[in-house]
């Protein structure tokens, strides 16, 4: 068994602690349960921000915060840093990597994974940006592979090196092919002068007929002309088949030699064992109802990206976004409270405050409600918006220097290669 104090209290198990179960986790503060808070990670991360770790824009310790200075004032509040391998609902307990823990209300927001479509060969050659791990890895990659074309002979291998081909034209595809491309036109031909006369290729892949398909035409037209007026070649309308460790081919019959291979065309949730395929739709989101229970459960909740529940106005399920996740997160708090009082649940519905996306400097789209505009304005918003979201004074303050100071010099000094022990 997990050590946890017993208490007379009922017990709330939130997995996760993301953006749905943080907001949760803080919501419950002075609730009449014993909060129990289970992450892999001793950290909150700001997903949104990733691109910028891989592109080497922010360092990895200004978008992540550790989780139990959050908490350090909340009572009844416990944290274990495990692996959550199994929930045996029928006992209602959950079995981690650290021992079982018992709950009378269990909440699962752990988020989504990587979906590569059934792929083995896009899961084993192409590099994933879902986690500060994930993102570290891809600027090593990034930064190695400029590293070697600067030292090879070889032209074919230095221009397949710097050939980097983005599978995925939705938010995060557009964001990291607008940040390297700004590396490339800013910083590359002063790290490395030896390719001032040699081109780095940049080549974003989305099936369906044009980028950003959540957003309005006008905006997802208007992001396409920010990352071609950076050089970015962009395909739509167009798959990558078939890949290998040195090249890409698309639905047309194209071969693009390349070192990178960045895939952000999909994310399917995090299955844990324990539950019947019933409860999961084919892409592993658990089906819950508007008050965010688990179909067929009393007790067990699902939120977040790992949840898919329906409404009039989204039959296929909200987006797999932060808003959704933040806002289920508040009702479900409320909720349990509700709960605790014998009062009726309410039930949950998506307002949506809008949507953006950066390409670079001056650079952005975004969507209100009622207001949609491009260009620098945007971009200010942007920057502005993700700037009050991230948690600490200090993450904030980090963040906004190291945005100021790339402004003014489209620099930055955090291009810096770094591996384990025993890795090359």
């Amino acid at each position: 068994m997990i050590n946890i104090p017993p208490t007379d209290k009922k017990r709330i198990v939130i997995v996760g602690c993301g953006f749905a179960g943080l907001t949760l986790a803080k919501k419950l503060r002075e609730s009449p349960y014993q909060v129990v808070i289970i992450d892999k990670h001793n950290y909150h991360q700001f997903q949104p921000l990733f691109y910028q770790i891989a592109s080497a824009g922010l360092d990895a310790s200004s978008i992540t915060f550790p989780i139990r200075k959050i908490f350090q004032k909340y009572e009844n509040f416990y944290i274990r840093k495990a692996v959550v391998e199994e929930v045996k609902v029928s006992e209602n307990q959950l079995v981690t990597s650290l021992g079982i823990i018992s709950y009378d209300y269990l909440v699962l927001a752990h988020g989504a994974t990587n979906s590569f479509f059934g792929s083995d060969k896009m899961q084993q050659f192409s590099k994933g940006m879902k986690s500060i791990g994930e993102a570290l890895e891809l600027r090593n990659t990034l930064l190695t592979n400029f590293e070697n074309a600067v030292a090879t002979m070889d032209k074919e291998e230095q221009n397949r090196l710097l050939n980097i081909v983005i599978i995925g034209g939705g938010p995060s595809g557009v964001e990291i092919a607008g940040a390297i491309a700004e590396m490339n036109r800013f910083v590359i031909h002063k790290d490395y002068p030896e390719l001032k006369n040699i081109t780095v290729n940049i080549h974003l892949i989305e099936g369906t007929g044009r980028l950003l398909n959540n957003m309005s035409p006008e905006s997802s037209k208007k992001a396409r002309q920010f990352l071609e007026q950076y050089g970015v070649r962009v395909l739509t309308d167009t798959f990558a088949v078939d890949c290998d460790n040195e090249s890409v081919t698309t639905s047309t019959g194209e071969n693009i030699k390349t070192g990178l291979i960045l895939w952000t065309a999909g994310i399917a949730g995090n299955r844990i064992k324990g539950f019947s395929p019933e409860n999961y739709n084919k892409n592993g989101r658990f089906y819950v109802d508007r008050s965010s229970r688990i179909k067929g459960y009393n007790n067990v909740f699902a939120i977040g990206d790992i949840s898919l529940m329906t409404e009039e106005k989204y039959s296929s399920g909200h987006p797999q976004v932060a808003q959704v996740a933040i806002q289920q997160a508040k009702l479900l708090a409320e909720n349990l409270r509700n709960l605790s009082k014998n009062k009726p649940l309410g039930e949950f519905s998506y307002k949506d405050l809008g949507t953006m996306a950066t390409v670079g400097k001056h650079l952005a789209v975004v969507e209100l409600p009622h207001f949609h505009f491009q260009g620098a304005f945007a971009w200010f918003v942007w920057m502005f918006v993700h700037l009050m979201s991230i948690i600490g004074v200090r993450n904030k303050l980090m963040i906004f220097i190291n945005w100021a100071w790339k402004y003014f010099t489209y620099d930055q000094s955090l291009r810096l290669i770094l591996r384990t022990k025993g890795s090359v």
